[in-house]
């Protein structure tokens, strides 16, 4: 209990400090770009970056107040994470696979949590309807560039997490697939040669080879795809936010909207994982019964 405790603990550390990481000079498509507070030395500092900060030390707080000393008899606190916890656990096991779920884990419950407090943040009142701005024609105050900004509707955050989450899978892939399994993921013949006439077979390699090359371009737009997804449901739900005054039912529609994207982006990342490194799970669980 004390091992998977700690586990938890050390993986939203690491999940919370490596998505904070910025893409200097990445600019919020379709809205305005970050305010920055100030630069250590070519790195600027954003008001999203801060508010990520924030809220990763605000969720490292949450679960070390919520466990406590962990113990064999959970109290409240620990028996809600482990809950989550387990929750996730039976849901990311069988798309990774048994053999790159210890490795995976971690990243994908630290990513799942902390894109969930990040899009939640946004819904705190003062949250991008504090700062400065100027006044329209009819009088009405335009906020131009706010205190503070979740980081996910900044794209500079999303890009990073996407990135990380990249960084991830591609480690994890090469350590538990293997560049063999990889390469034949990737471009080999995966018809049946024994039941596949030789004139059928081989001009099939040629069109599993260019089905490759298609699944590298696809692997090299994954990055965007996510980070754009995120950062566009989030934005979007902002801007509608504030066009609404923060009317109920669109409030407790981006509420849903917000564990829905935190699941969707670590989902993808699980299936990203699984395609590579969950082959064989079956097969060696029967071995293993006989």
């Amino acid at each position: 209990m004390r091992l998977l405790t700690s586990h938890i603990k050390a993986s939203i550390a690491l999940g919370a400090v490596l998505a904070t990481v910025a893409v200097p000079g990445a600019q919020a498509a379709g809205g305005a770009a970050p305010s920055v507070f100030t630069k250590i030395g070519p790195l600027p500092i954003t008001n999203s970056m801060v508010t990520g900060w924030v809220v990763s030390i605000a969720l490292l707080l949450l679960v070390r107040w919520l466990v406590g000393r962990p113990s064999l008899v959970p109290g409240r606190g620990q028996a809600v994470v482990e809950g989550a916890v387990g929750a996730l656990r039976d849901l990311f096991e069988p798309i990774v696979g048994k053999k790159a779920f210890p490795a995976a884990f971690p990243i994908l419950i630290a990513l799942f949590f902390y894109i969930l407090i990040q899009n939640w943040s946004g819904l705190l009142p003062g949250v991008g309807t504090i700062g400065w701005g100027h006044h329209d024609a009819e009088g009405h105050f335009h906020i131009t560039d706010p205190l503070i900004r979740p980081a996910n509707s900044d794209w500079n955050g999303t890009i990073a997490l996407a990135i990380v989450a990249m960084v991830a899978w591609a480690w994890i892939s090469f350590k538990y697939a293997g560049p063999k399994v990889i390469l034949h993921d990737l471009f080999g013949n995966k018809a049946d040669k024994k039941e596949i006439a030789p004139a059928i077979y081989y001009p099939l390699s040629v069109v599993f080879v260019l089905i490759g090359v298609i699944e590298i371009v696809s692997i090299c737009i994954r990055p965007f795809t996510l980070s754009v997804r995120l950062f566009g449901n989030v934005f979007g739900g902002e801007s509608l936010l504030h066009a609404t005054h923060f009317v109920f039912p669109f409030y407790f529609l981006e509420t849903l909207v917000g564990v829905v994207q935190a699941m969707v982006f670590t989902l993808l990342l699980s299936i990203y994982i699984g395609l590579l490194c969950n082959h064989g799970d079956d097969h060696a669980e029967e071995h293993a019964h006989h």
